[in-house]
């Protein structure tokens, strides 16, 4: 099949030579990798012993009166598209320079739906990956330096990234949106995005040897959502056959028509939006300035369960078995909310202050709720709160909901700490594992912000992660030879301890995740919300009825 690859590119060489010489515009491809698309003929770049197509556009461009509308079909082209270069990130507001996260893209584009491939030049129906980055659904790109997939193609991984629509112009729902959309619903342009991609690669990843039915989707923080929406969505099943979700969100979100637990409807905060920009018509809305409207419209990103594309809310979807039967591989870190402490209340002045706030939130749950988050450290247990009710509890459950599915489960915990990250007191915090688990921890690649990895078991640790995440996307399985064996969490809470060694351990925090589902039960019969509200953050509890908690 390789040989044949190379033969068919000789010929396209020659045919893309032709059309050059006729006239056509057509980049230099005598020493370029060649695929042949639906769309086209693509040349792209050898890196090592890789090829590696960048920019390749998956949907029609989301502008004019196609912004706020599903993607619509990719677009093809005459003689051979230069597939060197990064497609533009999608629009976004700026981020302070001072974030932790600071990371700008080169250039940004409302014709932003493009996405990238690395493969094995011998590449023949490999595995594949396709990563979908984080952000808040707000910021970020494929085309970010940490995010290369080099390393994944190295160990026989078809690796693929993806850009998708953003912000307000990803996520917005409104009334006027719903009305005209053949399937009345608004809202979740970026996942539909993020579904059109997948369905590109279904159709097209054969090509660069790349097995349509042993996909792997793969995010983080903001991905690591997409990934649960994806799961819980019927407009994917199918598209994938595995999923890596790194440090998930099952928080409640909005509902397109009616307002539920503590949020307006998502049509309504869509009126708000226009209403605050003196936006009148969804002409005037689509004429509007995309990096303008960004930057003004103050709007927080997220899916809306719509009924169609999102039935139902995440905790819903796994409660009655409504997402994809697949194997799983999730987990979060141990000091998530060290980089996001804006989240985090004001620690009290003493232990015996804290005991009583809690004492007067939670009532007969408060000693559960301090065996688990006792007053012994208070910002400890403070951070340890949040982090657990935004995504350690996601991770777990989505584990355990796989597993009593039959499917192959795995869970880890992130807990590596070098000295960089330890002198800013930044020990496994928010994304801390993507420079390992992509194999890119040199200062020239990551964040100008980034501790840089600096400790004597980086690449080791590194390396291994690189092993397990690329041999769950072959089999369903995480191995590698440097590591322990990663036993299934089926297997008494299985669970892999990523510290400063690899250990397989159980129970991962223990009484964790049984203190959140009991207090997710509880606000969710009572109509309120369970993202933030939370710890010392919460309102008091209150029972089905609206009767404050005894």
């Amino acid at each position: 099949m390789a040989s044949q690859t190379r033969f068919r590119n000789l010929l396209l060489a020659i045919a893309a030579t032709a059309l050059s010489a006729c006239g056509n515009p057509a980049p230099e491809v005598s020493a370029r990798p060649l695929v042949e698309l639906r769309q086209g003929v693509l040349a792209g770049e050898y890196e090592g012993k890789l090829d590696v197509f960048r920019g390749i556009p998956y949907a029609a461009p989301p502008v004019g009166s196609a912004r706020w509308t599903a993607p619509g079909p990719a677009p093809a082209w005459e003689g051979v598209r230069d597939a060197s270069s990064f497609g533009p990130a999608c629009i976004q507001p700026p981020v302070p320079e001072t974030s932790l996260y600071y990371d700008p893209p080169a250039e940004t584009s409302e014709d932003c739906l493009t996405l990238n491939v690395w493969a094995g030049a011998d590449a023949e129906t490999a595995p594949v990956i396709v990563w979908i980055h984080g952000g808040s659904l707000r910021i970020g790109s494929s085309a970010e330096p940490m995010y290369d997939g080099s390393e994944f193609a190295d160990r026989g991984v078809v690796f693929v990234s993806i850009n998708y629509r953003l912000g307000v112009l990803g996520y917005l729902a409104h009334a006027d949106l719903s009305a005209e959309a053949p399937d009345g619903v608004s809202g979740n342009y970026g996942l539909r995005d993020q579904i059109a991609a997948l369905q590109w690669v279904r159709d097209n990843i054969h090509a660069f040897g790349g097995d349509p039915s042993n996909v792997t989707i793969v995010g983080e923080s903001a991905g690591a959502l997409s990934v649960s929406y994806l799961l819980t969505s019927p407009q994917a099943e199918g598209l994938f056959h595995k999923a890596i979700i790194e440090s998930p969100n099952a928080r409640n979100f909005p509902e397109l028509k009616t307002a539920a637990y503590g949020l307006p409807s998502a049509e309504a905060t869509g009126a708000s939006v226009f209403e605050n920009l003196g936006l009148e018509t969804l002409d005037a809305a689509r004429a509007m300035d995309a990096q303008d409207l960004t930057n003004r419209a103050g709007f927080f990103a997220q899916g809306t369960i719509d009924g169609k594309v999102l039935p139902l809310q995440i905790v819903d979807a796994f409660d009655t078995g409504r997402f994809a039967k697949v194997p799983v591989l999730a987990g979060f870190n141990s000091g998530e909310v060290r980089s996001q402490r804006a989240f985090a209340p004001r620690p009290p002045d003493s232990a015996e202050t804290y005991e009583a706030e809690i004492a007067a939130r939670y009532g007969d749950t408060a000693e559960a709720f301090l065996d688990v988050y006792p007053a012994d450290d208070l910002q400890g247990s403070i951070l340890a709160t949040l982090r657990d009710a935004i995504y350690g509890w996601a991770a777990e459950r989505i584990v355990r909901k796989e597993a009593a599915a039959g499917q192959p489960a795995f869970m880890y915990v992130f807990d590596y700490c070098y000295p960089a990250a330890e002198a800013a007191d930044l020990c496994a915090f928010h994304a801390s594992e993507l420079p390992f688990v992509f194999g890119n921890l040199d200062s020239e690649i990551l964040p100008p912000n980034w501790p840089v990895p600096d400790g004597d078991q980086d690449q080791a640790i590194s390396d291994t992660l690189l092993d397990y995440w690329t041999s769950f996307a072959a089999t369903g399985r995480p191995e590698s030879v440097y590591g322990p064996v990663w036993s299934s969490y089926d297997q008494d809470q299985s669970y892999l301890d990523i510290g400063q060694t690899l250990t397989s351990r159980t129970d991962p925090m223990p009484g964790m995740f049984e203190l959140h589902e009991q207090l997710v039960a509880q606000r969710k019969a009572a109509g309120e919300p369970w993202f933030l509200n939370i710890g010392l953050g919460a309102r008091p509890l209150r029972d089905a009825a609206g009767d404050d908690a005894e």
